[in-house]
C-alpha cells in the first residue's frame, strides 16, 4: 500500500494477515450463502456483501443485474462504508464471487478495493483463525458515494454493435463446452449459442487451486489473443466469472476493460 491506497488489485492471506488491524479496513464475505451451505466459516471480522439481494436488482428479469446508483450506494452506506475506507472482498469458493464485488465497487467509482487472493479456502489452508459467525452490524452509517462509471459495464443494447466492432475483443468465460454448445447451459430453457465474434477463455484456466494464477502467467495467457490495442469485453453465463477476466487482465495491465452485464443468459434469451 502506498498513502493508504492499494497498489494491486490483489492481495495475499498473508498480507491480510499481517494487516488486519488497519485502520479504515474492512472486510466483506461475498459469498452466496444458501441452506445448503458446507462453510459457514468467516474471516474474523467480516461483514457480510449480500451479492444476490441487497446489492442486486432483484426486479429485474435476468439474475445478478447490477442495481441502481442509488441502490449500491445506499446499501454500501449501511455496510458502514466511507469514502476513505480500505476494502478486501473475499469468498468461500477461493475466487468466484469476490470479482464481481470488486468490479461492481470500481463501477460505481471506487477504486481503494482489492480482492483477497484464494479466498477462504486459501485462509484456512494457511491455519490461520476464522470465526463461527459474521460481524453484527454495531458500526455507524457510512459516507460512500456511489459515481457511476459508463465504461465499466455494457448491456444488451451495446453488445450487438461491440460484436461487429473491429476495435473490441469479446472473450467468454464459460468452460469449452458450453462455448462450442457441446452441453446444455444450466440455466433452465436457456438455448445453447455463443455471442457473434467473441472468443473463449474459461476462467478456470486462470486458476492454480484457489488464487489467480501468477501476473506473468496471466499476461501469457491474454497475448494469446493478440489484443494489441484493441478494448476488452468479458461475457459469461450470467455477469459472474466475467469478473474473474476483468480481475486477470486488470493485473495483466489492460486499461479498457468492460464487463457485459447480462452475459449469455440475458443475450440467448433475447435473441434468437
Amino acid at each position: 500500500m502506498t498513502d493508504g491506497q492499494f497498489v494491486s488489485t490483489i492481495v495475499s492471506c498473508k498480507w491480510l494477515h499481517n494487516n488486519r488491524h488497519l485502520d479504515h479496513l474492512i472486510l466483506l464475505d461475498t459469498s452466496v450463502k444458501t441452506e445448503m451451505s458446507i462453510s459457514e466459516d468467516y474471516i474474523p471480522n467480516s461483514r457480510y456483501f449480500d451479492i444476490k439481494g441487497k446489492f442486486n436488482d432483484i426486479s429485474a428479469e435476468f439474475p445478478n443485474t447490477i442495481p441502481s446508483e442509488q441502490q449500491f450506494e445506499d446499501e454500501a452506506r449501511q455496510l458502514g462504508i466511507n469514502k476513505d475506507s480500505i476494502i478486501v472482498v473475499y469468498d468461500d469458493k477461493g475466487i468466484y464471487w469476490s470479482p464481481r464485488v470488486w468490479w461492481l465497487f470500481k463501477t460505481f467509482g471506487f477504486k481503494n478495493i482489492a480482492v483477497l487472493d484464494g479466498g477462504l479456502p486459501e485462509w484456512q489452508k494457511l491455519g490461520y483463525e476464522t470465526s463461527s459467525s459474521i460481524n453484527v452490524p454495531n458500526w455507524k452509517s457510512g459516507n460512500f458515494l456511489a459515481e457511476y462509471d459508463t465504461s465499466k459495464m455494457c448491456y444488451f443494447e451495446d453488445i450487438s454493435k461491440l460484436s461487429k466492432n473491429d476495435d473490441v475483443k469479446i472473450i467468454d468465460a464459460r468452460s469449452k463446452e458450453r462455448f462450442k454448445c457441446l452441453v446444455p447451459e444450466p440455466r433452465k430453457g436457456l438455448r445453447r449459442g455463443t455471442i457473434p465474434n467473441s472468443e473463449n477463455l474459461p476462467f478456470t484456466n486462470l486458476l492454480s487451486g484457489n488464487c489467480l494464477k501468477p501476473k506473468q502467467e496471466l499476461k501469457t495467457i491474454f497475448e494469446t489473443f493478440i489484443i494489441g490495442d484493441k478494448s476488452l469485453t468479458f461475457s459469461c453465463g450470467s455477469g459472474i466469472t466475467a469478473c474473474i477476466l476483468a480481475l486477470a487482465a486488470d493485473i495483466s495491465d489492460y486499461k479498457q476493460i468492460t464487463v457485459y452485464d447480462g452475459s449469455w443468459t440475458e443475450y440467448g434469451t433475447l435473441t434468437p
